[in-house]
């Protein structure tokens, strides 16, 4: 295994607590890995033995049909007399009512309980009814940029990271694809049934969609246009175009559906002058810029939009709320919010012309608050500042400490 302290070192910081440490996102993202990560640190680093740890992964057939009922005797039989307890439930979202197991469990017995799951029912109401206050959620992204270079140093030598990024961007980060060497068609196949796998069990399956084929143009419209922004309409009207009629509520219904398997995200806008958040013209990023290319072939024109979706992905792991900035007329790619701090950021493939340097720190220049600011682009002489403005190669950003 190789370990990602990035989450490690958070989950264990809740080792011991009376709070359910909760493992969301999207599949294959390495949610089971993480589990077996802290199950070792908790052996080597606090001395737990075998018989004080249990493991399950629900969507093995061992536990088809099981029920609630079932699920907390099982467990129940497997509690130590002889000091805490430590479960970690994999997949759990595969037994109906979970929830009130999970709940029961930690108000019945001395446990530690951790818990994966990848769609929906992660993200229900029924956590906040029945855990309310006793469960901390970490949500598992795929590789950051860092992590996918420490992958790959594991089985091949690296070049210098402004080089190994346009590896990054066409081949995403999931870890199964980065334990070792695989061809680009090969990443893609793997990539692809990720895809089908979330698209027909945690969507098609789960919420019994009839059309399919409906569904799959939401799907393929939304990674068309990621980094752009657009509504439910935008989509109605552009399938309608197609002869192919569907209503905005279905299309909210998709696109919610899709979010709830952990596919999307969705990036609200917000008006930096009148400090709201709008409620129309949303962005959405995908939980990895591999689906897209994986569903609809690389194309090199779409750089610029998987740039702002891996600095998006990367603004997410270290904790920040992101907004797309409203400013008057202009936007700003992101404004990102973590407590009391706030860093403003442009994105662009290349900031050579006169016109582009124009657009793109004009708009920061219009702020008018004393918060970083940032250019990144793919230039290799990015580096420095203008009028304040930090000018960075996007590698160098993914990789900095200092925001």
């Amino acid at each position: 295994m190789i370990y990602r302290p990035a989450y490690t070192d958070k989950i264990m910081a809740y080792a011991n607590t009376p709070f359910v440490k909760v493992l969301t996102g999207v599949r294959r993202s390495g949610k089971s890995t993480i589990l077996k990560m802290i199950v070792e640190k908790l052996k080597t680093e606090m001395g737990i033995p075998d018989d004080r740890i249990v493991s399950c992964r629900y969507d093995s057939m061992e536990f088809e049909n099981m029920t609630a009922s079932q699920m907390y005797f099982q467990l129940k039989e497997h509690i130590s007399s002889k000091g805490k307890t430590y479960l970690f439930l994999d997949e759990v979202q595969e037994i109906s009512g979970w929830e009130k197991v999970v709940n029961s469990l930690a108000s019945d017995f001395d446990v530690d309980i951790y818990v994966t799951g990848s769609n929906s029912r992660m993200m229900s109401s029924e956590i906040s009814t029945y855990l309310t206050g006793r469960y901390i959620t970490f949500h598992i992204y795929t590789l950051s940029f860092a992590e996918y270079l420490m992958f790959k140093q594991s089985y091949t030598a690296i070049s210098d990271p402004r080089a190994e990024l346009a590896d990054y961007i066409r081949l995403g980060g999931f870890p199964a694809v980065h334990l070792q060497k695989y061809s680009q068609d090969e990443i893609y196949t793997i990539v692809r049934d990720i895809y089908n796998s979330t698209i027909f069990s945690d969507i098609v399956r789960r919420n019994q969609v009839r059309k399919i084929d409906q569904l799959e143009r939401v799907v393929k419209y939304t990674f068309h246009n990621v980094g752009n922004t657009f509504s439910a309409k935008s989509i109605s009207d552009y399938l309608k175009s197609e002869n192919r009629k569907i209503d905005n509520e279905t299309v909210y219904s998709y696109l919610e559906k899709l979010e709830k398997a952990y596919l999307l995200h969705r990036c609200s806008r917000y008006d930096l002058h009148g400090r709201e958040i709008l409620k129309t013209q949303e962005k959405f990023y995908l939980a990895d810029t591999s689906l897209r290319y994986s569903v609809l072939g690389y194309s090199s024109d779409t750089v610029a939009a998987s740039l702002e979706n891996i600095i998006y992905l990367e603004l997410c792991r270290r904790g920040y709320t992101v907004y797309v900035g409203k400013a008057g007329d202009g936007e700003i790619d992101f404004a990102a919010v973590r407590q009391n701090e706030k860093i403003y950021v442009q994105a662009a493939q290349s900031i050579s012309s006169e016109k582009t340097k124009e657009r793109e720190y004009g708009r920061l220049l219009d702020i008018r608050d004393n918060f970083p600011k940032y250019v990144l682009s793919l230039d290799n002489f990015s580096g420095g500042n203008y009028e304040g403005i930090k000018n960075m190669h996007v590698a160098d950003f993914l990789l900095s400490e200092e925001y």
